[in-house]
């Protein structure tokens, strides 16, 4: 792969390649885990292949939660694999036990059925193009009877109170760009499609929902401040493009604001998680 094709890749990006979205990765994987890993079970698992590691926040938390594994990571730019070395090198109990690796997920050089008995994906098929060959290229390379977990977006299901029309206005265009980008900022729903059209076996599907008002204040407080982060988090990126502008953003700081400081708001997003077995 030339490095123009690679820096290219990088620009599709929604969510762009700073240190202030590299940092911001590592507080949303710490904030989500416990509703992302609630129901995982890699207790079988020895060598786990993780797609799309990114800068290593997943990685960090799938060698603390299964600390018999030995974890591969592949991701797409090198500039975040080399921010998940510098991460892990300081991980004491990664140490031995992962390598990182840049490449393509739609054609991984890995050979067929010979390393892996395991598999974890997270927000990565939503960046992908051809999410049906990631999978199939999973399938390839994992031992029959493994373990695949994957864990997507379904963004349709966003919805903050008190009401805020221009936060939902650029939350489609959000979605919009990505969809335009090559991406799928709903493929969550379609995860049992996905895997049954590419051969995996004892397929189920979970929603995982965040559902926030006056019952958990303090969980409420916190996801609301996460959310606005993330919706900045693509402002550059909107701005540049021109799906957004600048007034669009400011209606939306705005409204998420007086979302925050509402002493009856609401905050509601549901996510799915799929797990199924190589044949």
């Amino acid at each position: 792969m030339t490095s123009s094709s690679k820096e290219q890749s990088e620009e599709k990006y929604l969510h762009g390649y700073s240190s202030e979205e590299q940092q911001r990765l590592y507080k949303q994987a710490r904030f989500m885990e416990n509703k992302i890993y609630s129901d995982i079970d890699f207790s079988t698992v020895n060598k786990l292949l993780e797609v799309g590691c990114g800068v290593g926040a997943q990685s960090e938390i799938l060698l603390r939660r299964f600390p018999h594994i030995y974890l591969t990571g592949l991701d797409y730019s090198e500039k975040q694999i080399e921010q998940a070395r510098a991460f892990l090198s300081t991980v004491a109990y990664a140490k031995d036990r992962y390598e990182l690796l840049q490449g393509n997920a739609m054609d991984m050089e890995f050979a067929s059925g010979s390393q892996f008995d395991g598999a974890f994906l997270c927000w990565v098929l939503e960046h992908i193009p051809d999410p049906s060959r990631v999978l199939s290229e999973v399938r390839r390379v994992l031992r029959p009877g493994s373990p695949v977990v994957i864990t997507e977006v379904l963004n349709s299901s966003f919805f903050v109170e008190p009401y805020s029309p221009s936060v939902l206005q650029y939350w489609m265009r959000f979605n919009d760009l990505q969809y335009d980008m090559g991406g799928d900022p709903f493929v969550g729903a379609k995860l049992g499609n996905l895997l049954q059209s590419v051969g995996y076996q004892r397929i189920t599907t979970e929603t995982k929902t965040y559902h926030l008002d006056n019952r958990n204040p303090a969980k409420r407080a916190e996801m609301i401040a996460y959310w606005t982060e993330l919706l900045l988090s693509g402002l550059p990126q909107l701005l540049e493009a021109g799906y957004v502008d600048a007034e669009l953003a400011d209606k939306v700081k705005e409204e998420m604001q007086v979302v925050a400081k509402s002493p009856n708001a609401v905050f509601f997003y549901t996510f799915i998680q799929a797990k199924a077995y190589t044949s």
